[in-house]
């Protein structure tokens, strides 16, 4: 069930996912927002990924005021995702709702970065594979814009190609801000942390507005 997070303190996160598919062709595509996120989250604090047969994915391990954190991604392809969560989850015996998963989204524009938690998959296949996995949809998520091509015919395409020239630095822009606020995010404080990424996504749409303008 979907919550509102204007009020709400939510749960502290213990385990972090990065969606994406695995390999060199798909590195820089705009599916692999959530893989770029993770990475950015693990060079924060110093932690290094390590490949886990077990957990189907490459998992980190970072410490944050105190609080152990887990860092996974996923080396399935995406609509497979559910897999390497559900075991993680298992093993670690991990309440949903102390999940969060980063993710592109085609529903924002490049430059936003939004937390939701619960819903429906959004026609997201990796969200599509994990709900199930996890028999329930009440995790956290990072949602990433990405933009949307127009047309539904031409997702799948579109999120298989990089982003734009004009696109690559806004989405860097969001994920810097959303990189900023992730010690209130793990903390559950979801309220603050939204605050923060809407006021940051306005400051970088007026200094955009002012450099048409100059």
């Amino acid at each position: 069930m979907a919550e509102n997070l204007s009020d709400v303190v939510a749960n502290p996160v213990r385990l972090l996912v990065g969606l994406g598919n695995p390999g060199s062709k798909y590195a820089a595509t705009r599916h692999n927002a959530g893989y770029w996120f993770a990475d950015a989250v693990a060079n924060r604090y110093a932690a290094s990924f390590r490949g886990n047969p077990r957990f189907f994915g490459e998992l980190a391990e970072l410490s944050i005021g105190g609080r152990s954190i887990r860092v996974l991604k996923p080396t399935t392809y995406m609509n497979e995702s559910g897999r390497s969560v559900a075991a993680v989850v298992q093993f670690f015996r991990l309440p949903v709702e102390e999940v969060l998963i980063a993710h592109d989204e085609i529903d924002l524009p490049p430059g936003a970065a939004r937390l939701k938690r619960g819903g429906g998959h959004g026609g997201h296949n990796g969200l599509r594979d994990v709900i199930p996995a996890l028999g329930s949809p009440d995790f956290a998520r990072l949602r990433i814009g990405v933009g949307h091509p127009g047309h539904k015919d031409l997702v799948t395409g579109y999120v298989l190609n990089r982003p734009r020239s004009e696109e690559q630095p806004l989405i860097e822009q969001a994920l810097a801000n959303a990189l900023d606020t992730f010690e209130l995010i793990v903390s559950g404080d979801f309220s603050r942390a939204m605050n923060s990424l809407h006021r940051k996504a306005d400051e970088a749409a007026a200094e955009a507005e002012d450099d048409d303008v100059s």
